[in-house]
Parts: C-alpha cells; sequence; structure tokens
C-alpha cells in the first residue's frame, strides 16, 4: 500500500484499521480471502475476470468480514457483489445497486449467477446512482464501487456530489467506502471518462472527500508504471493502471 504521508493521515489510516477489523463481529477473525477467490462453484466467467482484478488482495484491502452490511454500488452483472456475499455470509447482507437500466441489460448474467450460486444474503436494489442506498438502510460497514466512477462522470442526470452524500450519510461512524477505476494521466479531469473508460485520481479523491470522509488509504496493488494512461482501457496491451482509494466516515 502507498503510504499517506502526513501525520494526522497515518493516525486516520491506523485508526481505519481498528474500525474495520472490529465492524459488525468484533470477535471473527479475517476471512480466508484467497480461499474465497478459489471457491470451486465459482463462475468460469468470473476466473477470467479475477486475472485482471486481483480480487484477493482488493477484498483484503476493504476488510469486509462476516456479518457486515455491505453495498456494492454498479453490481452490474454481480461479480464484486457474490464475492462480498460469500464472505459476509448469512449473518450479514449485501445490497446490489444498479440502476433500471444497467438490470435491464444484465439481467441474464444475473440469472445465471443465481442459478449457480443462490444469494440468500443479497438484497437487489433498483436505483437511480445519484440516490443509491434504498430507503431505510443505515449504519452500512461499507460501501463499494468499483471501476465505474468514471462511468457515473459521464452519465447524464447522475449527480454525484448528492451520490456521495447519500453513501455518506448511509454508513456507520468509521464506515468505509471504497473506490477503484482505471487511471487517467493526471490532470484529464473527467474529460476521458467516455473515451477512454478513465479518470483521474484526483477528481475521485476531491468529491468524495467533499461528501466528508477522510482519505485513509491508498492500494497501490493494481498500479502499473507500464501503462501510459493515455490509451482505451479495452484494447490496452499491457496491464491497466489502476487506483483504489479507501475513504472513512469520521
Amino acid at each position: 500500500m502507498r503510504s499517506i504521508v502526513t501525520k494526522r493521515a497515518l493516525r486516520a489510516a491506523v485508526l481505519s484499521f481498528i474500525v474495520v477489523a472490529g465492524c459488525a463481529t468484533p470477535s471473527a477473525p479475517a476471512p480466508d480471502y484467497a480461499a474465497v477467490v478459489a471457491a470451486p462453484d465459482r463462475l468460469a466467467s468470473d476466473r477470467e475476470v479475477d486475472k485482471r482484478r486481483d480480487p484477493t488482495q482488493l477484498l483484503a484491502y476493504t476488510g469486509v468480514r462476516p456479518g457486515m452490511k455491505v453495498l456494492d454500488v454498479n453490481s452490474g452483472g454481480g461479480y464484486t457483489t457474490e464475492l462480498l456475499a460469500r464472505i459476509v455470509g448469512p449473518t450479514g447482507v449485501v445490497y446490489a445497486q444498479d440502476s433500471q437500466s444497467t438490470v435491464d441489460r444484465v439481467k441474464d448474467r444475473y440469472a445465471e449467477r443465481l442459478r449457480n450460486y443462490p444469494m440468500k444474503n443479497m438484497v437487489r436494489v433498483v436505483r437511480e446512482y445519484s440516490d443509491p442506498v434504498p430507503p431505510g438502510v443505515r449504519d452500512l460497514d461499507l460501501v463499494t464501487l468499483f471501476f465505474f466512477y468514471h462511468d457515473v462522470s459521464n452519465m447524464s442526470g447522475v449527480d454525484r456530489v448528492q451520490m456521495n452524500r447519500r453513501i455518506y450519510d448511509a454508513l456507520k461512524p468509521g464506515g468505509l467506502f471504497v473506490v477503484a477505476d482505471h487511471s487517467a494521466r493526471a490532470g484529464a479531469g473527467t474529460s476521458v471518462t467516455n473515451t477512454l473508460h478513465r479518470i483521474d485520481e484526483e477528481v475521485v479523491r476531491r468529491e468524495v472527500q467533499a461528501a466528508g470522509f477522510e482519505l485513509v488509504g491508498e492500494g497501490g496493488f493494481l498500479h502499473n508504471p507500464d501503462d501510459a494512461r493515455d490509451g482505451r482501457v479495452f484494447q490496452s496491451k499491457v496491464r491497466v493502471d489502476e487506483f483504489v482509494l479507501k475513504f472513512r466516515k469520521p
């Protein structure tokens, strides 16, 4: 993990670790994330995604534990949702959020996933991205938004200020919001979110912190210095450089 150099941020990172370890089920040990990813009943298509996502490190970085209440923003085909559901177990819950248009687009993939691995602890949430939290849901331990912030940045009608604030309000004090996405060149802002499917990391930092979050961690395990960050993600000839940011609600 790339360190944050200020003393204040270091103290926040230590506190974040303590909070995550104590969320939901204080006595629960850290799960074997590698074993969850290696489960033999996972879909073959998910194993292909594993090759570029490094899910073991990503899950471990979120600190997800059995018994947690989690919101997976933009569940899509359910790749991350299923992994989270396996970890939180029967005493936890994962809210799988998507807009209606996304639900319509991925319904066949999601149906296949449910046939393969019925997730009784998964709640499908159909809401727009500006307001992704279902009514009455509060005191979440963790919210994840993986490889999609760049998309909401170019979607017409999506209010990212409101989205981040709603996520902030739904988390418990000490709850975490973890965002991963494809890196654009520094200074690119949101100018290449549609063309290259990348976003400037600084945009995410600035917008999420503006909602009240503290940045408490930067996961460097998906960075790739060989990626010039100027090509389309889906046409890249090298592994795409990606950032992972961990935010905490004070």
